[in-house]
């Protein structure tokens, strides 16, 4: 089951996992659209299931997999509710992401009610986090920007070439980012023709950034100084990644590091020297792409990633938890390339 359908989040899911081999859609929950058939709500899926209210208790009892897309802080008593039913769980909200309530709550600004729950949640970036996620039955699903910064930084860092207390990234989303809901400024008149940054280094995802580098690493002295940008795209996002190197390495040296690193890892591409990623080449895709470059006159190296947020950044690799979960093949119904245009 699906919570939350007619998010972007829903969408992406039911566009996924309708053509998933092993997965049958039970039950699709929408507040804003409820009695009403998807494919009326959602003209693109030709799809006679009617969308119904959310009750947690109703959706556990017929699923065994719900992927809960709300808005944050509003999945801590619906997950408590489907846990206790039994049911597996791929949470996409960041309220089980952090492990210290209070960690949460200064970056969330809000109270976390289900602090128990916590140390139950697995981490499910598959790429640093695969076995774990395999024995679990409660899955937090990274963000977007955190996904596209870990899987980026995290080499570096474990190879201990880069100061790991003083990484600079920036990220650029597009307006998808922000989910369905209007809102003033991703009104077309107010995004269109316009780039900005936004919560310059007071973003909440930092402290999953720092977090899963970290458990990427084991470098606990991890800290990054984040600022995101909006750009007037539907979907994507580029990270750039700027660290201090520590000694002398060339740009072969170091994507030869990235390459086995990520040798045997389906989702994520490391390019060839001289190439870098771009948003329009991971669309519609779980792909992960990165690109390094070494600039040897100021010392520093360089790290672009690029990910579909919708996807890798959400609901792909939330089907890429669940078949871990569930046993399946791990690229079982994600497995599509990107769409250029």
């Amino acid at each position: 089951s699906i919570v939350g359908a007619t998010g972007y989040s829903g969408i992406e899911l039911i566009r996924i996992l309708q053509n998933h081999p092993y997965v049958e859609l039970s039950m699709l929950t929408s507040e804003s659209y409820a009695g009403m058939k998807v494919k009326k709500a959602l003209p693109f899926f030709n799809i006679e299931k009617e969308l119904v209210p959310f009750n947690a208790k109703k959706t556990a009892e017929n699923s065994d997999v719900v992927f809960l897309c709300l808005p944050h802080t509003k999945s801590m008593e619906a997950a408590a509710t489907i846990l206790k039913a039994g049911s597996k769980l791929v949470d996409l909200s960041a309220d089980f992401r952090l492990k210290d309530k209070k960690t949460y709550e200064k970056w969330y600004g809000a109270k976390h009610t289900k602090p128990e729950l916590l140390k139950k949640s697995v981490y499910g970036l598959p790429e640093i986090n695969r076995e774990a996620v395999k024995g679990s039955n409660f899955i937090a699903n990274p963000g977007c920007y955190p996904t596209s910064i870990i899987l980026g930084a995290f080499p570096a860092v474990k190879s201990k070439l880069v100061d790991a207390g003083a990484i600079i990234v920036n990220s650029i989303s597009g307006v998808s980012g922000a989910g369905r809901k209007a809102k003033t400024e991703l009104m077309l008149s107010e995004a269109g023709e316009n780039i900005k940054a936004y919560k310059i280094v007071t973003h909440q995802h930092t402290a999953e950034i720092e977090m899963g580098i970290i458990m990427g690493s084991g470098n606990s002295k991890v800290r990054v100084s984040f600022t995101p940008h909006l750009a007037p795209v539907n979907r994507g996002i580029l990270t750039t990644i700027n660290f201090a190197l520590k000694k002398k390495i060339s740009t072969a040296k170091v994507l030869e590091l990235y390459k086995n690193t990520y040798c045997g890892e389906e989702f994520v591409r490391v390019l060839p020297e001289g190439q870098f990623p771009e948003t329009k080449y991971v669309a519609g895709s779980n792909y992960c792409d990165i690109g390094v470059n070494v600039d040897t006159r100021a010392n520093r190296l360089v790290v672009v990633s690029a990910i579909d947020n919708l996807v890798k950044g959400a609901s792909g690799q939330a089907v890429q938890n669940m078949n871990l979960m569930c046993g399946f093949e791990e690229n079982t119904g994600i497995s599509n390339i990107g769409m250029l245009v």
